[in-house]
């Protein structure tokens, strides 16, 4: 740690260490290659579906462009966390520079919640479709898609910002030891020698009112997409509109599901292992990246064919 003295008599930290899974080392090879396979699964899919809709110009439709948005935000959440983490496992390499922290830190709250938002535009464009299918045309246009990417981005950028402005203000007096495998904001801030209650009262208030709109949108859109499925009388259209919309909400359950957990093995953490909320990060930011691609594009025969096409070129 690089340290000088301040005007308080205390020191100002410079850069961190990073303590990942010390409680747990007899299993951090093991879980280091679970964690590999997980990110190349994620980089490779998400890559091989943004090629095959960008080289394709069957599938130049609103519905796959919010996919390649997903794509490019699980790309970029995989490699602020999953490299890092790998590298303290093979090589031991846990200081992080003071701002390398607070940029990491940013990049994991607004694109989080940019996932959560995007999450909750595909579940309204899955609505349309299935519950007004003859006005689906008309409303969700590219011009719908470029506003929703704009209020995406609009809404998350802003208000994450003062997630790291707010934690790296604080002092924290020669402490830089995180007990964690990223730079998470209480993780951080609790190093600080300082009161972290609005650090705290604003992760909470963003955190429950971003996912939580978004979670509550999203199952709405889904339970009137189940009430009009069951009203089809179509042969084989139910179990279709079932098959395809069921897997992208337990998906999207599994996303918000496993964030509720660590945010409840944080409330009771006197009853866990400090070990299992770190581990719960850790894969929130590579599970479901590895995942989306596969649910919501290989599945979708558009997306088979398109990728066969471009494999045939190819070869």
């Amino acid at each position: 740690m690089t340290a000088h003295p301040n005007g308080n008599n205390s020191i100002e930290v410079s850069d961190f260490l990073l303590n990942c899974f010390v409680r747990s080392s007899t299993w951090q090879l093991s879980f280091s290659l679970l964690l590999s396979l997980f990110f190349l699964l994620a980089m490779g899919a998400n890559g091989i579906l943004l090629i095959t809709i960008r080289m394709e110009a069957s599938l130049h439709e609103p519905m796959y462009y919010l996919l390649s948005i997903l794509s490019l935000l699980d790309i970029v959440l995989c490699l602020t966390v999953i490299p890092k983490v790998l590298a303290i496992f093979w090589f031991d390499l846990k200081s992080i520079s003071f701002y390398a922290c607070f940029l990491q830190m940013y990049i994991m709250n607004c694109f989080l919640a940019m996932e959560s938002c995007t999450f909750m535009v595909m579940a309204y464009d899955r609505y349309v479709a299935i519950c007004h299918p003859l006005r689906y045309p008309s409303i969700i246009t590219d011009q719908f898609i470029a506003k929703a990417a704009i209020f995406i981005l609009a809404r998350n950028i802003i208000s994450t910002v003062p997630i790291p402005i707010l934690s790296s203000r604080l002092n924290y007096c020669g402490r830089n030891v995180i007990e964690n495998c990223i730079c998470a904001n209480m993780s951080v801030s609790r190093l600080s020698c300082d009161d972290v209650t609005i650090n705290r009262l604003y992760q909470f208030a963003v955190g429950w009112t971003l996912l939580g709109s978004d979670l509550i949108l999203i199952f709405l859109s889904y339970s009137l997409i189940l009430r009009a499925v069951l009203r089809l009388k179509a042969d084989g259209a139910v179990a279709k509109a079932l098959s395809t919309c069921g897997s992208h909400f337990i998906l999207i359950l599994f996303f918000s599901t496993i964030l509720l957990v660590f945010v409840l093995t944080h409330v009771v953490k006197k009853k866990v292992s400090p070990d299992v909320p770190v581990l719960l990060n850790v894969l929130h930011h590579v599970i479901p990246a590895a995942l989306n691609p596969i649910v919501y594009g290989v599945r979708t025969q558009e997306i088979k064919q398109g990728i066969q096409r471009l494999l045939n070129r190819g070869w």
